[in-house]
């Protein structure tokens, strides 16, 4: 059953405060060699059957409509995945 995985990121301008916390425990756990850490989110769609362009459209218009919030969120990323 092919799935379609839609990645949905803070928009790079606006503070990510979750990944501000999780950068301050690599600091305080002694990890180094990360400037920067920025947390999104993933969403799985399971398709009945095909993945044909329209499904693809459909996934598309759903992560920019319903998945994201486009005032602080980017749709980042739309793949298949069998």
């Amino acid at each position: 059953m092919p799935t379609i995985v839609v990645d949905v990121m803070p928009k790079s301008e606006l503070l990510d405060p979750q990944g501000k916390a999780v950068s301050g425990a690599f600091a305080r756990l002694g990890v180094s060699g990360f400037s920067d850490v920025r947390i999104g989110k993933r969403f799985e769609l399971k398709v009945d059957g095909e993945v044909t362009d329209e499904i693809l459209a459909e996934a598309k218009k759903l992560a920019d409509d319903v998945l994201s919030n486009s005032v602080i969120e980017d749709v980042v990323g739309i793949e298949v995945v069998e």
